[in-house]
């Protein structure tokens, strides 16, 4: 029953999304919306051997910019959680304010970092670390934060410090957590790295859809859209394998 529900759970998603693709596909050909508008899925399928030969530059660069950032975010929200876990006064203070900051448009301060960092590429890695450091660090807060107390008051009773209790017990529990927040960050992280591209820049995808987008290749534009979603899912996954390497009895748990 367990295998028939993961076949279901593949199954019927992927019939509904060539349901989609068909009826896109028919509207386009019959006329009811014009293909210099919204292309057709073989137009963008057709549209891939356009774009091959300049592509590849500016997915390497999008790909650099993303991977940057987003280790640079890791980083970050790793040291920002453990210091706001263990200093509450920190937390209380600090917390408020990202929250706050997430309400602020990302693509309202991009323009800002253009003006402030130049047109290179730290203005892209900037907007790629504030896109992916939210998730991370809330759900390892979390996860910090959902440990079992009777073991964290067994283990100062036995007389472990607290990098003893963070090592074996605080750190191992919250990777459940850590894990749904970084495969959110890797999915953001080429889109926030397109977002500051748009702002400027020499190559990268985001560059490269204003300016097929300027001459109407609108082909090319959502041809470069389904690159982006292939990176993104490619990340997602790639997230997720790391999971099951570094925590195989969660993933035996989820077989039962």
């Amino acid at each position: 029953m367990k295998r028939w529900a993961n076949i279901e759970d593949r199954v019927i998603p992927t019939i509904f999304f060539l349901i989609l693709i068909f009826i896109w596909e028919l509207i386009v050909r019959i006329g009811l919306v014009e293909r210099f508008i919204l292309p057709s899925p073989s137009d963008i399928l057709k549209a891939f051997p356009k774009i091959h030969p300049d592509i590849w530059k500016h997915i390497l660069t999008t790909i650099q910019e993303a991977s940057i950032g987003f280790v640079i975010a890791i980083i970050f929200a790793i040291a920002l959680a453990i210091i706001m876990d263990n200093v509450k006064l920190i937390k209380k203070a600090i917390y408020p304010l990202i929250i706050v900051s997430q309400t602020v448009p990302i693509i309202a301060l991009a323009p800002l970092f253009s003006i402030w960092f130049g047109l290179g590429i730290l203005p892209k890695v900037v907007v790629v670390i504030l896109v992916c450091f939210f998730p991370i660090l809330v759900s390892l807060i979390h996860g910090l934060e959902s440990v079992d107390r009777d073991l964290l008051n067994l283990l100062k009773s036995m007389g472990a410090s607290r990098f003893q209790i963070f090592k074996l017990v605080k750190f191992p529990a919250s990777l459940v957590s850590f894990f749904s927040g970084l495969r959110i960050a890797a999915t953001y992280s080429i889109m926030g790295a397109v977002i500051g591209e748009w702002l400027g820049g020499k190559s990268g995808l985001g560059v490269y859809m204003l300016r097929v987008k300027h001459s109407y290749a609108l082909d090319k534009f959502f041809a470069v859209i389904v690159i982006i979603v292939v990176l993104s899912m490619i990340l997602f996954k790639g997230i997720t394998a790391l999971q099951k390497i570094l925590m195989p009895w969660e993933h035996s748990q989820n077989k039962k």
